[in-house]
């Protein structure tokens, strides 16, 4: 009776390893070779500039109510509140130990799209890298050039503060299979090159979705409720919904929204407010064909 119990405990730790072993390599961070990272070229740092505004870098990563130059100093330490704990923002700058002043360009480039850190590590998803994955090899390496040439910063973000099970990264790989791609959010037939650049930038840099999509309760997007409005994550109302079925844009034309994000004013004179307000600021600096690309994109939406 014992030998058999035994047989059976083994049986049981050989399946839970085996399992574990499984789950491991399924999960584990899969970065992009240093070769796939190689032969770019210089970067545009003009180009780079530009994706650094469509991607809002500077509302998470510089110092809360800088303004001006002030900006483009990438301190970190914001700390985010979320159901699963508090993320406090790294600092970006080019500072050889507090920031990315040692990393390399395939370090950067697979934070970005991969979500996996200079050490190998996963990155937790408040560093919106399920929508970066989506952009070009290109504007990354730009935009990259770009941060190089922003001023240092010593200063050192506190750790995450986060319960468990969330503060084990191993489940992260999870996390990952479930829900990381870079495929597009929506299929949009008979797209034309200015809807599919507004896709680019919604989906990718401006990583538009983070907060105006709906999630399950594993932080997960519901992907058939994609930008239709969601929770704020700051904890106080909701973000609204931004597709042609919305109450709060429908009537908007594609004119009405471009003319928005370079001006933060709406159609009947009101304007931009909360976290949004910076997101229409740093917007504003793109070009205008940019602008109506976006507008373009969301107007393409299926009403939800």
């Amino acid at each position: 009776m014992i030998a058999r119990f035994v047989r059976w405990l083994l049986c049981l730790v050989g399946l839970a390893i085996i399992g574990f072993g499984a789950f491991y390599v399924v999960t584990a961070p899969s970065p992009l070779p240093a070769s796939h990272w190689a032969n770019l070229g210089d970067p545009d740092i003009r180009n780079g500039e530009m994706v650094f505004w469509a991607g809002g870098c500077t509302s998470c990563h510089a110092a809360s109510g800088a303004q001006g130059d002030a900006k483009l100093v990438l301190s970190g330490g914001l700390a985010l509140a979320s159901p699963f704990g508090t993320f406090h923002v790294p600092n970006i700058s080019p500072d050889e130990k507090a920031g990315l002043g040692s990393w390399t360009l395939a370090d950067f480039g697979n934070a970005m799209k991969r979500g996996v850190g200079k050490n190998g590590e996963h990155l937790y998803p408040s560093f919106p890298y399920g929508s970066y994955a989506r952009m070009s090899d290109k504007d990354i390496n730009d935009l990259w050039g770009f941060l190089k040439t922003l001023p240092k910063s010593d200063n050192v973000a506190p750790p995450h503060e986060l319960p468990f099970p969330f503060n084990i990264r191993l489940t992260l790989g999870g996390w990952k299979f479930l829900y990381f791609n870079d495929q597009p959010r929506v299929v949009l037939a008979n797209a034309d090159d200015k809807i599919r650049r507004g896709q680019y930038l919604v989906e990718g840099p401006g990583h538009c979705g983070e907060c105006h999509t709906p999630r399950d309760a594993l932080g997960g997007f519901l992907r058939d409720q994609w930008l239709a409005g969601a929770p704020n994550p700051e904890g106080k109302g909701n973000i609204p919904d931004i597709t042609p079925g919305s109450k709060a844009i429908s009537s908007w034309s594609a004119g009405d929204i471009a003319t928005y994000l370079e001006t933060g004013f709406t159609p009947d004179y009101d304007s931009a407010g909360g976290s949004m307000a910076e997101v229409q600021q740093n917007i504003a600096h793109l070009p205008a064909a940019d602008r109506e690309a976006i507008a373009a994109y969301l107007k393409a939406l299926p009403a939800r």
